[in-house]
């Protein structure tokens, strides 16, 4: 879901220990946690159709937010590798800075996000019930090994499965709740599921070349920009559809305001798209394949300029003119680009090492009232699951 990037400093020398806890809270990705913790807590209102126990409510939010901090954690541990090559990420703590040391040292890293993980598991075995607690296990495991170490950096569809995992807190709050997982929290999963793939990947066109540069096919590396568009526009509308099987559920009041959220969100991922598709250049459709040949291309020679004979004259001497070396159109391999190489051009179903800037369809707009329609969605659930109207 949503990136923490926070910009922390290297400490020099001995590392102080505000410097170290602000370091291993910022690979927690708290901005993520939050939006998290945004659709629990409505979830738990919907099943109990009131407020539940609040001891009940702290502890799945505090145990949430372990197992999410777990996840993103050892996420971090990861992929540390490429995050050191996107702009976005290379100053996560684990990332070495102008010839310093990491702030966190990465078996900190990977040990801090399993304590995390026990913690949570431990929290709501104890204090809420089993059923949460081996989902929010199941939600790190499946970020961790389904996404991050299965899907990511191979699949171009690696955010539509694996973005199941930020489905789970739904999950947990419905079963810290009732014990069980029934219907309406299924549908609340479908949401999210659904609303994964638009919200990353107006992100992902924003940041196309940071994740290119790091080899990995996120869906914006590997296709045109008409291409993503057009799939953002197709998962918007089956997430519009998905809010509505909630209606028989939580009343009319959250019907009426699920279709007016839906269609602000329509519209804007129309405006994407239209914008998309209005854009000149190559960009607009995917580059045909025209691989490079294995071999060097060949150097143009150089004519030889005649000397005259005789004295030279004083002052400087043209430079002969060099014609320049023909390239061959069309993409450049991954594993033809050399360390530090310039930009290449990225055809659909093929994700090269770099690539040249891509014009920007304000792609962000998109990403950002994504989180804005998430947030009020699941507000309004919270509401009608306290109002004593608003049910059919």
């Amino acid at each position: 879901m949503t990136p923490a990037t926070e910009a922390l400093p290297a400490a020099a020398g001995r590392r102080s220990a505000r410097v170290v806890a602000r370091s291993l809270f910022a690979l927690t990705k708290p901005r993520i946690i939050e939006l998290l913790l945004v659709t629990t807590v409505p979830t738990m209102l919907l099943a109990q159709r009131g407020l539940p126990p609040v001891r009940v409510l702290l502890v799945t939010l505090i145990a949430g937010a372990f197992a999410a901090g777990s996840a993103n954690t050892i996420n971090c541990y990861l992929d540390r590798d490429i995050d050191a090559l996107m702009r976005r990420t290379a100053r996560r703590p684990l990332n070495a800075k102008e010839h310093e040391p990491p702030v966190i040292r990465p078996a900190e890293a990977l040990v801090f996000g399993i304590v995390l993980g026990a913690l949570s598991t431990v929290l709501l075995a104890a204090l809420v019930n089993w059923l949460s607690a081996v989902l929010a296990d199941c939600a790190i495991l499946f970020y961790v090994f389904v996404y991050t170490l299965g899907l990511k950096r191979r699949t171009p569809s690696n955010i539509v499965i694996g973005g199941a995992a930020g489905c789970f807190p739904v999950l947990i709050g419905w079963s810290a709740v009732t014990g069980t997982v029934s219907l309406p929290a299924v549908v609340l999963f479908a949401v999210i599921f659904f609303w994964t793939p638009p919200h990353f990947w107006a992100l992902a066109m924003k940041f196309r070349d940071d994740y290119a540069a790091a080899r990995v096919p996120m869906l914006p590396v590997v296709a045109s920009p008409a291409v993503v568009a057009r799939k953002i526009l197709i998962y918007s509308y089956v997430m519009v559809a998905v809010t509505l099987g909630l209606a028989p559920y939580a009343g009319w009041l959250y019907t009426g305001c699920a279709l007016a959220l839906g269609g602000w969100f329509l519209a804007e991922a129309h405006r994407l798209h239209a914008r998309v598709a209005a854009m000149p250049g190559p960009d607009t459709s995917p580059v045909p394949a025209s691989p490079v040949p294995a071999s060097p291309v060949p150097a143009s020679p150089v004519p030889a300029s005649p000397v005259p004979a005789g004295p030279v004259p004083a002052g400087p001497v043209p430079a002969s003119p060099v014609p320049a070396s023909p390239v061959p159109a069309g993409p450049v391999p991954a594993s033809s680009l050399p360390a530090g190489a310039g930009p290449a051009r990225v055809a659909e179903g093929a994700c090269a090492g770099l690539v040249r800037p891509s014009a920007n369809p304000a792609p962000m707009r998109l990403f950002h009232l994504s989180i804005a329609y998430l947030t009020l969605l699941f507000a309004v659930i919270a509401v009608t699951a306290l109002l004593p109207w608003g049910n059919w």
